[in-house]
């Protein structure tokens, strides 16, 4: 299949959703070591939370949430010195993280509150 858009249309994620099991929390972790914005209209079971490029990630509370070993979400970063200030940072917190390694980039991922993977590189 093959996806035609108007012409002159321009195309940009506008949001992700995720299922946590604490959204107060999840909220917090990505507002703290993210930057993100709370938009307001949320409550204890979601919360929309936003970049500064307009990606709006809304965040719903679920049960028995079982995501693929693989999925993930993603915080680049400009520079090696900006990833080891964030780990820096989660590990003064009492965050348990590994120390970033070489793989892909300089990266390093840590379990956020609420269930799912983040994956903080440049």
């Amino acid at each position: 299949m093959t996806i035609t858009k108007a012409k002159g249309a321009t195309m940009r994620l506008n949001h992700v959703n995720l299922a946590v099991t604490d959204v107060e929390p999840a909220k917090s972790f990505l507002m703290t070591y993210f930057g993100l914005r709370d938009l307001g209209g949320g409550n204890k079971n979601m919360a929309f939370l936003q970049d500064d490029e307009g990606l709006v990630l809304s965040m719903f509370k679920g049960k028995d949430i079982a995501y693929p070993a693989t999925f993930h979400i993603g915080f680049i970063q400009a520079s090696e010195a900006a990833v080891d200030d964030i780990n820096a940072r989660m590990k003064a917190d009492g965050i348990d993280v590994a120390a970033p390694e070489r793989s892909h980039g300089w990266t390093f991922y840590v379990r956020a509150p609420g269930g799912f993977l983040v994956e903080v590189l440049c």
